[in-house]
């Protein structure tokens, strides 16, 4: 009689329990869980236990703890590092699938996305050292890379102090010295490497390994830092790159557009077969809001909530950021493992996205309404991103539609050294790449009579002569009525304060353009003594120009709806 595996059950258990509510979760839990149920059943796969058992194994029978203690004080140190059940569900999802008929396994990345203190830093590095036992026949290589080498190395050497316990430190290379930090073996029958890294692109282009784990990816600063590492496994068929780490505050980074992705995989709007993802945060609400002193949010955001995670110590906590809210944040990010905005930005985007849900209209439905449409542009560096903008009103709703330019010959560069997602705007229909070094006036034109051909009525279009004297002359030959808007301060405020108060009404719709969210996320305001506000980027290597554009179309609506006879009528809220 074939022995049933060991752990098998436990992981079903845990999948199981969350889908059908017995055991408390988030919402991206019960998709992972419903996702793992689904995939058991889809003929293109083959579900195998073998290769999970022997990685669960290997962690449980080599590994012990090397610091903390118990929930009852004991010390841990020593103790096996025993996984948790969603540690096992885990490894069953990364190893346990195979294309039907096949050696060949289903998922070649992961995102693991848990909250700090969860145990995930030693979990990598237990990881890191059972998948490359089990690929040492293929000569296993394996990086642990962090943003910083600080933290490659917690995991690094959590995987010496585990070789010293077993008395095995003698039967492998180890370089663990100002130059390197490595393990190697040679295990007979196959063999093993392991090194833990920085995440620095600039050293990192001869890499090859068939195993990497990215630790901690909200501090890394660019895509390449991560895409040079996934770069590194092409030559192997089961390779397996895992991405782990807690939410940050900058939600323009690397990171948080990696877990907007995910999310798309996991609501089922994108496919993406061979992603396997986890994520464990705190439920919000349709204003991006959490209920952050209520233990049953702690325990969805946290996986080991009542192992590691003191249930008195997180509410403490929670209690500490409602009485201060510069612990909110922090708290936020580290512990509930939402997402927050820098600091310093001015807008909540979580009510754009709330605004902006409430409607649905494509371009061709918004060409045919009776809506008097104003334009707007931001061409102040042609050499980098600009923009265009329409914007109108139907009944109360105002509508800004948005569209972007970049010049090829930067792209990739700025792409990667800002971290701002140009291809996948150019993808997603909210960007023209220019085939030039500079993007061509006579092109930002073309969008405006593209947009008159599509039926869009464009009353007026408001620019800045001083930023651009041929787009200025090009759209007047383009019979479009121009006028020349300068870029004062106390002008942008009423196009602003509008804007703003519109998004607050949910009365504001900007069809869903993820590259307008993303400049709206790094708008910096600055308050001013009369109420006008002075607004600019939060950082130098961020981009606003979409909502540059929205302001001034929204400037020239306003600035004819003061001079129409029906403007008092709209003010107090008429149609």
């Amino acid at each position: 009689m074939k022995k049933k595996p060991k752990n098998l059950d436990l992981a079903m258990e845990y999948a199981r329990s969350i889908v059908e509510g017995r055991k408390i979760a988030c919402k991206e839990q019960i998709q992972c869980c419903q996702r793992f149920l689904d995939d058991l059943k889809n003929p293109d796969y083959e579900f195998n236990s073998k290769d999970a058992e022997f990685v669960i194994g290997i962690i449980e029978k080599t590994f012990v703890h090397d610091q903390g203690e118990k929930l009852d004080g004991s010390p841990l140190r020593g103790e096996p590092f025993l996984l948790e059940p969603w540690q096992k569900f885990i490894i069953y999802n990364l190893v346990g699938f195979y294309y039907k008929g096949t050696k060949i396994r289903r998922f070649k990345e992961a995102f693991i996305f848990i909250p700090r203190k969860n145990g995930k830093t030693r979990f990598a590095a237990a990881l890191a050292w059972a998948l490359g036992l089990l690929e040492r026949r293929s000569g296993s290589k394996c990086y642990i890379v962090g943003a910083a080498l600080e933290q490659s190395l917690q995991s690094f050497n959590f995987i010496l102090f585990n070789l010293d316990e077993l008395g095995e430190r003698d039967n492998f290379r180890v370089l663990d010295n100002n130059q390197e930090h490595s393990i190697s073996g040679n295990l007979g029958d196959g063999s093993i490497y392991i090194k833990a890294l920085a995440a620095n692109p600039d050293r990192q282009d001869s890499l090859n390994c068939n195993i990497a784990i990215a630790d901690e990816i909200h501090a890394y600063k660019a895509p390449k830092q991560y895409n040079i590492i996934k770069e590194a496994m092409k030559a192997y068929t089961n390779k397996l790159m895992i991405g782990i780490t807690t939410a940050g505050d900058d939600m323009t980074s690397f990171c948080y557009q990696r877990l907007q992705y995910c999310l798309k995989i996991l609501n089922g709007t994108v496919k993406d077969e061979a992603y396997f993802i986890f994520i464990a945060k705190a439920d919000q609400d349709e204003n991006g809001d959490v209920d952050y002193t209520n233990p049953v949010e702690h325990e969805k955001a946290n996986p080991n909530y009542g192992v590691t995670i003191r249930p008195e110590d997180i509410m403490n906590d929670a209690l500490q950021a409602q009485n201060d809210p510069q612990q909110r944040k922090d708290f936020f990010s580290k512990s509930l493992n939402v997402y927050t905005a820098a600091m310093k930005a001015y807008f909540n985007i979580e009510e754009f996205r709330k605004s902006d849900r409430q409607y649905n209209w494509t371009i061709e439905q918004l060409a045919r309404l009776p809506v008097e449409w104003y334009g707007g542009a931001d061409l102040a560096k042609l050499h980098d991103l600009c923009a265009t903008a329409l914007y109108g009103t139907y009944g109360d709703v105002d509508i800004a539609i948005t569209h972007a330019f970049f010049p090829i010959v930067a792209a990739h560069t700025k792409a990667e050294e800002d971290n701002i997602p140009l291809f996948g705007w150019q993808d997603d229909g909210w960007l023209t790449m220019t085939n030039s070094p500079v993007t061509d006036h006579q092109t930002v034109v073309k969008w405006f009579i593209d947009m008159r051909k599509k039926g869009f009525n464009i009353k007026q279009v408001g620019f800045d002569r001083k930023f651009g004297r041929e787009f200025f002359l090009e759209m007047k030959r383009a019979s479009f009525r121009i006028e020349d808007t300068p870029q004062l301060y106390h002008y942008k405020s009423e196009g602003f304060r509008h804007i703003e108060k519109k998004v607050k009404a949910c009365k504001f719709y900007y069809l869903h353009s993820d590259a307008y969210e993303y400049c709206v996320q790094n708008v910096r305001a600055i308050e001013q003594v009369d109420d006008a506000v002075k607004y600019e980027k939060v950082l130098p290597t961020q981009r606003i120009d979409l909502f540059d554009a929205s302001v001034f179309a929204c400037m020239q609506m306003l600035k004819n709806l003061a001079k129409s006879g029906t403007a008092k009528k709209w003010l107090q809220g008429g149609e």
